[in-house]
């Protein structure tokens, strides 16, 4: 049963103002963050940066993004803090909209930039607009309110403003609430092919039987993949292939010069696209069933040839009439699409895998990371009298989840063990790991890209050694969670912080003590921190200094560069603040150097840690061999030799294996065994 509007809204203003509280931030800051992240994890956006600024003339903004494909977000809060809820109405929406407009087309066409301080985010926003107003394709016009849209509310339709295409989108406390309920699943594309696009897709039918997935065979031309992709963005592709063309980049030289040289071959030459559908609506056409409509449309593998055909049409005027697709379309009901939709993102991918586009929440580290914040407690902070535990959302909904069918007073228990500010998702984790030990830039370029950095690098240092990712890891990384939210709320607490730039300046904050410490040999002291549950004095001494340092750095971006969060995303502007870093280490007190840890103690303590999981793993392994009855073994082993899967090893320990539990396979067998279940899998046998 659906909670009530009115239930949710009460929640969530309770978490918003908790979380103000924790983060040390404005309400209407973390008013904006709460939306921006529910957005970016659903692939509505690719980043966000807080800017708020309000004008008597008539002008609003509350945050923004650009993006690689000459697109910009704005945003626009309808936020007044209200206790109840309340009803948006149209002419509320309009006027709302029309703020945000105002501002735009000021910064466009009015040099607005003029009016506005050097040194604040909005004057970096204005002027951004301004400077890239050749490249400008698209604008896309957000609106994040507290309160509930009205029944009687129409859909505002897309337009233009000085001639460059603006969209309009209303993201209110229904939508929120829709959007948190979905379990994983983001809002649901729906495409009427005849409404858009004048006819449907020739398609075939390639299911037999009432019991199998419905699935097709469809040519679809390449100008209307290039227009859904055009207007629908990285809300097309599947979470997987949106890493996938994160890490790979946008377009591929083959697929562009066939569209310029042979645009006739293409359907020949490119191998075409694997999808996925919820429903689709099939009608019988002249020639062949067409299909008409189809509901959460999801391009699984094909994404670089989808946003390639849409760059080259765009980037080289180039005509995709003669240009057409292969798509085999599955349809998969919700409640199977969590399983077997990463399955086929797996299998379609295989030919050209990169390690993010299947570092998702079924991969095991992932698995392992869960396991260790269910199982391990934090040590209680100083002058509390009990522990709690650390919340890993591997996948999205999870802390709601686990209290859904709570009664009060379970609800009450859970809180107390997994805090609200004590839950991480797996982009929060990329962005506590990525300042430490990748670059700060990452950060500051948005939780797509950040997320595909750190996939890519984990991915690959998983697949070497698993065992790496140990419970010191796990409390290593609680310690720079710890961190990096103590050094976002200091910020903001500082007399010289002006309200912009926060992020920027916290990223490269915490990257600059780290690269001190690596300088001096040494490192932080992680497990001091995850022993008090807090940064330790000599450590938030370090980080205070570090920050003004940096802030102060970064608000002076070279000749030439007006958007100072533009400028945080570049090489260069780590590259000059390491090159200051004499300047820094000499305000720095020595008790903060005399406060790290020796890296050869962090070695040993590392070494120690893999081998305790080595044994976790043999244990866990052993574990799960046992229960598999005999029967099940001696079946895997007769047809694994029929077919000729299985080596010699593998056939003497599964003669011990089909002995349990009079006999029981050592932990080193049962590792072996685990690899032999996961070959039956494969084969249909187990």
């Amino acid at each position: 049963m659906e909670q009530p509007i009115s239930e949710f809204f009460h929640d969530f203003r309770q978490e918003l103002m908790a979380g103000a509280e924790a983060h040390g931030a404005f309400q209407l800051s973390e008013f904006m963050e709460a939306f921006a992240a529910e957005l970016m994890e659903t692939g509505f956006i690719e980043g966000f940066e807080l800017c708020h600024y309000r004008a008597q003339r008539g002008m609003r903004v509350d945050g923004y993004w650009f993006n690689d494909e000459g697109e910009l977000d704005l945003f626009v809060a309808d936020f007044d803090s209200r206790e109840a809820l309340q009803s948006l109405t149209q002419t509320d929406v309009i006027a709302v909209f029309k703020r945000v407009e105002n501002f735009f087309e000021a910064s466009l066409t009015k040099r607005l930039f003029d009016d506005l301080d050097e040194t604040t985010p909005e004057f970096g926003l204005s002027r951004e607009i301004s400077d890239r107003k050749s490249l400008l394709r698209r604008v896309n016009f957000f609106v994040v309110s507290e309160r509930a849209l009205s029944d009687r509310m129409q859909n505002i339709e897309a337009g233009k403003i000085c001639d460059i295409e603006a969209t309009y989108q209303i993201w209110d406390m229904s939508r929120l609430q829709r959007q948190r309920s979905s379990r994983g699943h983001k809002e649901p594309l729906d495409i009427d092919f005849k409404a858009e696009f004048g006819s449907g897709l020739s398609s075939l039918s390639a299911h037999l039987g009432s019991g199998a997935h419905k699935s097709y065979l469809v040519v679809m031309p390449g100008d209307m993949l290039a227009t859904l992709y055009a207007k629908h963005g990285a809300r097309l592709l599947e979470q997987n292939v949106r890493s996938f063309l994160q890490a790979r980049g946008k377009v591929n030289k083959g697929i562009r010069t066939t569209i310029l040289n042979e645009p006739g071959m293409f359907f020949a030459y490119n191998n075409g696209i694997t999808a996925t559908a919820q429903e689709v609506e099939v009608e019988l056409g002249d020639k062949a069933p067409e299909i008409v409509r189809i509901k959460d449309l999801q391009i699984v593998n094909g994404g670089q040839t989808t946003a390639s055909l849409f760059h080259t049409k765009r980037r080289d005027k180039a005509t995709l009439d003669r240009v057409f697709v292969q798509m085999k379309l599955s349809v998969i009901s919700p409640e199977d699409s969590e399983i077997v939709v990463p399955r086929i993102s797996e299998y379609a991918n295989t030919q050209n895998r990169v390690n993010a586009a299947d570092f998702f929440s079924n991969h095991p580290f992932h698995v392992r990371m869960e396991g260790f914040s269910r199982r391990i407690w934090a040590p209680a902070q100083s002058g509390a009298q009990r522990e709690t535990k650390w919340f890993y959302e591997r996948a999205r909904g999870q802390y709601a989840d686990a209290q859904a069918k709570l009664t009060p007073s379970e609800q009450k228990r859970f809180k107390a063990e997994y805090p609200k500010p004590q839950m991480f998702t797996k982009t929060d984790l990329a962005k506590f790991e990525n300042v430490w030990d990748d670059h700060p830039k990452w950060v500051n370029l948005g939780a797509q890209k950040n997320f595909s950095s750190y996939a890519g690098r984990i991915g690959k240092a998983w697949s070497k050694n698993p065992d790496s990712f140990n419970e010191l890891y796990y409390r290593r990384a609680i310690a720079r969670a710890i961190i990096f939210r103590w050094t976002e709320k200091m910020v903001s607490g500082e007399p010289w912080y002006n309200g912009g730039y926060r992020a920027n300046t916290v990223a490269y904050a915490i990257a600059t003590v780290n690269e001190l410490c690596k300088r001096a040999g040494k490192s932080v002291d992680f497990q001091k921190c995850w022993q008090s549950q807090a940064v330790y004095p000599e450590l938030a001494e370090g980080l205070r200094k570090a920050a003004k340092f940096v802030n102060d750095d970064i608000t002076q971006p070279p000749q030439g560069i007006s958007n100072i969060s533009e400028w945080c995303k570049k090489d260069s502007c780590w590259d000059r603040i390491q090159g200051k870093l004499d300047e820094l280490e000499f305000e720095i007190d020595q008790a903060f150097f005399t406060s790290l840890i020796s890296s050869d103690a962090q070695k040993n303590e590392q070494k120690q840690a893999k081998k305790v999981q080595r044994i976790d793993d043999g244990i866990d392994a052993q574990r799960k061999v046992l229960k598999v009855p005999g029967q099940a073994w001696s079946k895997i082993r007769q047809v694994g030799v029929e077919r000729e899967i299985l080596t010699e090893k593998e056939v003497g320990i599964i003669r011990v294996a089909e002995q349990i539990p009079h006999k029981i396979p050592s932990e080193k067998q049962s590792e072996i065994l685990i690899a032999v279940l996961d070959k039956a899998r494969e084969e249909g046998i187990f």
